[in-house]
């Protein structure tokens, strides 16, 4: 009998490789997003909660960059990392254009190194994550160095 792979799991590390590539789904932010974001972190700042405000860096509603980053790592968690994430180590992030309320985020993600545990049965991994909007612009990296499970013996 051969096993059946879980639909959803994420990779154990010994399915991933170094240069190995994936593309997430897209999601769509939205207002509602914003004021739920702002409002469970407590980040009332003028530029996220009065449309009005003239004197920022941006016109437009923006997101904070906390939201967009949130947002990626949950389709990530969908995706890649369900079930076999054992613990977000390390991130190192820039954000390099706004996203606006409406714009519709993705990001391309590239495993840069694998370093196995000594007992073979995790790895840290570390990957590139490029997030795009819907123009496919950059608006953000980072580098993810990450736990994960390895294969049960």
């Amino acid at each position: 009998m051969t096993e059946t792979k879980l639909l959803g799991a994420g990779y154990i590390w010994q399915e991933l490789a170094v240069g190995q590539r994936f593309r997430t789904h897209r999601r769509t932010v939205t207002e509602t997003d914003i004021i739920n974001f702002i409002s469970v972190t407590g980040m009332l700042e003028t530029i996220f909660i009065d449309k009005t405000f003239s004197h920022g860096a941006m016109q437009g509603r923006p997101a904070p960059g906390g939201l967009t980053y949130g947002l990626i790592e949950g389709l990530l968690m969908q995706g890649m990392v369900q079930g076999t994430g054992l613990a977000l180590l390390e991130v190192h992030k820039k954000v390099l254009k706004p996203v606006l309320a409406g714009d519709t985020i993705w990001a391309e993600v590239e495993v840069t190194d694998i370093r196995p545990t000594s007992k073979h049965n995790r790895a840290v991994v570390t990957s590139r994550v490029d997030v795009k909007n819907q123009d496919a612009v950059d608006v953000m990296t980072y580098t993810a160095v990450r736990m994960l499970a390895g294969e049960r013996h």
